[in-house]
């Protein structure tokens, strides 16, 4: 008899495994000098922790390595995890709740059954999670995160596509659907189908004007643009109020983006991923490839049992990025202590500027963090704060006095000395 490994799963020769630890190494010093800690949490993990919550679509619950863990006469029915987000959320509510804002990152694998046994059924990620923080800046930082990685494995031509599971709830909530029918349309467009959203507005008998006039150009918008985001705010005012916390927080996100030079699609049929996205949603391709999304998930925790914890999170599908990575750039020295560095832009005009400066650290080997307010900002003696108008600069270490920097050059002199 043949020796034969298992359907659905891979060997990854010493080539293929110098690819895997550059891809790893070069997400972890990523993660690690963006001011995230990285963690590690058990294959094995209890079903209800996947189910209690409504946390996985049907679909996806469908198709997990589920098993009864039997301890006497009575057992927990266990499963391989399916998904890293979760057990993430599950550490922070056991053991890092006390932190208020946490970042996080972790190589994982995960386990989803396919029964034709063609498709990968174990797959690893590289993943990042940031709890605590809901603001549009917070989801800029995962995105900006995610994309400087791809950048620095030298993966050219990503592109970033836009959605967002709270203005497609709170459309669904306008359509006199009943909470079982809400959450089968939206498993469908989280699968990239819109057409049973479009159908029930169709039999819906009150349908606010608002709404009829917002929906099909929504539903087929592919571009890049926060204007038209703004006139979908204006349209909808009067009579889907529900859309306008959504609508904020989506151009809040996109408008950072364009500050930042970032090229996205809003494609709201791209929202593909899982049940507990509140928010943003977004995905990243390598030509047809998906290689990587995420988005926000603000009532995971909450379902949880965590207490009010806003949170956003992406993961980098690591076996698709095996065959779009050289090994040119292998010859990567080991990372260095770095000094922390808390990056404060004090108004939305220094946001660019931020990032800029913050990048420029993070390349001299310092750790650079945004400063997203709480406990971490209190708990670091060193700040910059970047400012729109000169001095562009304020550097202060714990109580001493400030000095100031006009140029991203004279804030590493300062951090020199």
């Amino acid at each position: 008899m043949k020796v034969q490994r298992c359907k659905g799963t891979r060997d990854l020769s010493p080539e293929e495994m110098a690819r895997f630890r550059l891809i790893e190494s070069v997400f972890r010093d990523s993660c690690l000098k963006w001011g995230y800690q990285e963690v590690r949490t058990p294959t094995i993990e209890y079903l209800h922790l996947f189910t209690s919550a409504g946390t996985l679509t049907p679909g996806m619950l469908g198709r997990v390595y589920s098993f009864l863990d039997w301890d006497g006469w009575s057992g927990e029915r266990v499963v391989l995890r399916p998904d890293g987000t979760i057990p993430a959320a599950r550490l922070y509510i056991e053991c890092l709740a006390d932190r208020g804002l946490a970042r996080l990152c972790y190589v994982n694998n995960i386990f989803i059954f396919e029964e034709t046994g063609k498709k990968s059924r174990e797959r690893w990620q590289c993943g990042a999670e940031l709890i605590g923080a809901g603001s549009s800046l917070a989801d800029t930082e995962l995105i900006a995160l995610s994309l400087e990685v791809l950048k620095k494995l030298g993966i050219d031509g990503v592109e970033l596509r836009l959605s967002h599971a709270g203005l497609v709830k709170s459309l669904l909530g306008k359509l006199g659907l009943s909470c079982e029918e809400q959450a089968a349309i939206f498993d469908q467009v989280l699968e990239g189908n819109t057409r049973g959203l479009a159908a029930a507005m169709a039999a819906s008998k009150s349908v606010a004007p608002g709404l009829e006039a917002a929906l099909p150009p929504l539903l087929n918008m592919k571009g890049q643009t926060a204007g038209f985001l703004k006139n979908l705010k204006s349209l909808t005012a009067q009579d889907l109020p529900e859309m306008q916390a959504h609508l904020d927080n989506f151009i809040g996100t996109v408008s950072a983006l364009e500050a930042l030079g970032y090229k996205y699609q809003i494609d709201i049929a791209s929202g593909a991923g899982f049940e507990y996205y509140t928010g943003l949603i977004f995905q990243l391709f390598a030509g047809k490839e998906k290689i990587g999304g995420g988005g926000r998930y603000d009532d995971l925790i909450p379902a949880m049992g965590g207490g009010d914890v806003p949170a956003s999170g992406f993961a980098l599908y690591l076996d698709r990025l095996l065959g779009l990575v050289e090994m040119e750039s292998s010859g990567r020295s080991p990372q260095q202590e770095a000094i922390a560095v808390m990056v404060n832009p004090d108004d939305k005009e220094a946001l660019k500027k931020a990032f800029a400066v913050a990048e420029k650290l993070r390349g001299a080997g310092y750790v650079a963090a945004l400063d997203l307010g709480g406990q971490e900002s209190k708990a670091h003696g060193r700040a910059l704060t970047v400012r729109s108008a000169p001095p562009c600069f304020v550097w202060r270490v714990g109580n001493k006095s400030s000095q100031y920097a006009e140029s991203a050059a004279e804030v590493l002199r300062l951090l020199e000395a």
